[in-house]
């Protein structure tokens, strides 16, 4: 994958939309949030607690901060892996003023000490602290502000039961289709003052493995190719340019994706392969394969999961050999 820099992130948050009507595809997840906040704005409380579940880059932060623009409240963010003890939750859920949105990314990852303290903080507006050690040890229980929780996760299967209850409303963000991502990728370039071909927006789209993430960062690699090489117009000699030159297939596949699909299909014969073996054997780790690699490609068909391990079909060993 491509990995943005500094400056790019700062770019990437001027891509953000700031409200639902700007927000391309997810439309049912959309039209369902819009509900919630106006039922909200109706009567008058805060949002129900939600649950953004979906692969990496499909939008969850930015609807978290939508979340919080539409509602006209304050956001506060922070990371399931900042949290690690009941202690720093306390702290972070005691500063909450009434109606803030509180934004957990990946939620899945806190500690268990701290998503036991979260269920009573999300269903009573309390938490209770232990003050003292030992024998001598009290609990004290604490009013906290009432707050809408927005938790971000790619792994809604590592979270309690107990925890998932307790959101208002769950929404599965799904891939995007080429049609939204080229919408995507056509409001990015407007933004960015760049002009593009019909075709090379059409290109872009089915390079970007069904994220609107990737869809930006390779509109932004295919506007830099084309200024260096004097293109004032990002046209489709830009687009296979700047595709050839950062190893980027016509299905979205990088290197790292093509080694994978060439290791199960030659060194390990087609067979299955479990992911720890895989993992040591393309020089990823697990969570990234599982998270961030391997969804695309069973998603377009090229591996499959079956419960002796990893396997790649005929369709990634067609793909594999004509590449």
């Amino acid at each position: 994958m491509i990995e943005p820099t500094g400056d790019e992130r700062e770019v990437e948050q001027t891509l953000r939309p700031s409200n639902l009507s700007e927000f391309v595809g997810q439309q049912k997840v959309v039209s369902q949030i819009e509900l919630l906040i106006s039922a909200a704005k109706l009567h008058n409380r805060t949002p129900d607690h939600i649950l953004l579940a979906g692969p990496p880059g499909l939008g969850k932060t930015t609807l978290a901060m939508i979340v919080a623009q539409e509602s006209n409240r304050t956001l506060r963010l922070t990371s399931g892996p900042a949290i690690q003890s009941s202690g720093d939750l306390a702290s972070m859920l005691s500063a909450l003023d009434a109606g803030d949105v509180l934004f957990i990314d990946e939620i899945h990852r806190m500690s268990r000490s701290a998503e036991e303290m979260l269920y009573l903080a999300m269903e009573d507006f309390r938490v209770d602290v232990m003050v003292g050690k030992g024998p001598g040890a009290t609990s004290i229980s604490l009013d906290i502000a009432p707050f809408t929780l927005v938790g971000a996760t790619t792994r809604s299967g590592m979270l309690p039961t107990p925890l998932r209850d307790r959101f208002g409303f769950t929404a599965f963000l799904e891939f995007y289709e080429p049609g939204e991502l080229a919408g995507v990728i056509s409001r990015s370039a407007l933004r960015l003052g760049i002009a593009l071909t019909d075709e090379a927006v059409g290109a872009l789209a089915k390079r970007s493995r069904g994220t609107p993430r990737i869809a930006n960062r390779l509109l932004r690699r295919v506007r830099d190719f084309a200024a260096v090489n004097g293109h004032e117009v990002v046209d489709m000699a830009s687009v296979r340019g700047a595709m050839a030159l950062f190893e980027i297939d016509e299905q979205g596949l990088d290197r790292v994706d093509r080694q994978i699909l060439r290791l199960l299909a030659t060194q390990f014969a087609s067979k299955p392969v479990g992911l720890s073996t895989l993992a040591v054997a393309v020089g990823e780790e697990p969570d990234t394969i599982e998270a961030v690699i391997e969804p695309y490609l069973i998603r377009i068909g090229f591996i499959q999961r079956t419960p002796r391990g990893r396997e790649i079909t005929q369709s990634g060993i067609l793909h594999i050999s004509s590449n």
